[in-house]
């Protein structure tokens, strides 16, 4: 069974002064900074619980290689996609609720609602899918236009359609109705791609264009690119396996190769925005045969992004995001030379995804601007002697 993590006695506020040597990163402290950035600090801190963790229930599946290899990644399964991510253009749909309803739902707890989505069949006729939705996060539920949502679709409802077998998946949609925020959902939407070049174990996705409509007045509220993030569970059973519930894992607890693929990617990315111990943005898969695997996702605070609102943790030996700073372990140091030259090996395909069809939606300068901040990651990784210096200065030393 997957392991069970060492417990991090680690309050909310507490995590923040110990982000540094256990890897809990969180986001801008409340000091010298504007009223957006502080409230999206408090909202994001994430400390570790004091329960006694316990093992994850993992499906019956066949078992999964990995263990500790520092050179073989684990392999997925060969599982049907649904249907939605089986291609890459944008799909347009229209998406219908009482938007005054959902802007009121800003507990934790937040009821499902009934919405619907509309979509344009190939026949040229229109085709309508009642689904339910309900609010999610913490900062972007107090400071966006339209709130997050995460969607719940019936498959008796969605039988035939691109929305089969999506069981409970998140939308990504505009924080505020301007096309700078919509620019920043079109670069997060990349860096998921990005990472889907470097792993199986990582989230699918499927950008749509989205025409909010409110049911009560029939108002359009905004037309935006958006995206459909897969949901976790689908991604744990492809790999085998199912989501950990459990904060507290350190090196130990990972699998070093797929901790150097994900460590590696914050810092191609410039996010320091996470925490797999303290699960803020950040999923742990545990594997029947005992290997934990670490899935990052939600990077709006990216420095390759570099929104006014994002910001960093004031613990941290940076000012500005679009600093870097290495938060991997220095226990798995061994496995990072294979992920390194993996990395180099998907340099064109990664800077090809912003030249293809959905990387042209970007302003040639913020393709400028991102191809150039990469080559800031590439250039670190030249020679070990470069990453040494670079990166594993500032490695995690605990449970490495």
């Amino acid at each position: 069974m997957a392991h069970a993590f060492t417990t991090l006695s680690v309050g909310r506020r507490a995590s923040r002064r110990v982000g540094r040597a256990v890897g809990v990163v969180v986001t801008v402290g409340a000091t010298m900074l504007s009223p957006i950035i502080a409230a999206h600090t408090s909202a994001h801190a994430q400390g570790a619980t004091t329960q006694k963790p316990k093992a994850a229930k993992v499906a019956k599946t066949p078992k999964v290689s990995g263990g500790d290899s520092t050179s073989n990644p684990p392999k997925t399964r060969k599982l049907a996609a649904p249907p939605l991510f089986t291609s890459d253009a944008v799909l347009a749909i229209t998406l219908t609720t009482n938007v005054r309803t959902i802007k009121r739902d800003k507990r934790a707890d937040a009821p499902w609602r009934a919405a619907t989505v509309s979509y344009a069949t190939s026949d040229g006729k229109t085709a309508t899918i009642p689904v339910r939705i309900r609010t999610r996060g913490i900062w972007r539920l107090n400071h966006c236009d339209y709130p997050p949502l995460r969607l719940k679709v019936a498959n008796k409802d969605a039988k035939g359609t691109p929305f089969h077998d999506l069981d409970e998946p998140k939308l990504v949609s505009y924080c505020r109705d301007l096309d700078s925020y919509e620019r920043y959902v079109l670069q997060e939407f990349q860096l998921y791609r990005v990472y889907r070049q470097l792993t199986d174990v990582s989230h699918q996705v499927r950008l749509l264009r989205v025409t909010y409509v409110d049911s009560a007045s029939k108002k359009v509220e905004a037309t935006r690119y958006s995206f459909i993030i897969e949901d976790p569970k689908q991604v744990a059973a492809r790999a085998g396996g199912e989501i950990m519930e459990r904060k507290g894992a350190t090196a130990e607890d990972l699998d070093p190769r797929t901790s150097a693929i994900a460590y590696s990617f914050q810092y191609l990315i410039g996010n320091t925005d996470f925490s797999f111990s303290g699960l803020h943005n950040g999923q742990i898969v545990g594997l029947r045969n005992g290997v934990n695997l670490p899935v990052p996702y939600d990077f709006d605070f990216a420095g390759v992004i570099d929104a006014p609102h994002a910001g960093t943790d004031p613990s941290l030996p940076i000012r500005r995001v679009r600093d870097r700073l290495f938060r991997g372990f220095c226990g798995h140091e061994a496995a990072y030379a294979s992920v390194f030259d993996l990395l180099r090996s998907k340099q064109n395909a990664i800077y090809g995804l912003y030249a293809d069809s959905l990387g042209a939606l970007l302003a040639p300068g913020t393709v400028k601007s991102t191809l150039s901040y990469y080559d800031g990651f590439y250039k670190a990784i030249a020679t070990p002697k470069d990453a040494q210096r670079q990166l594993f200065t500032d490695c995690l030393k605990v449970g490495g």
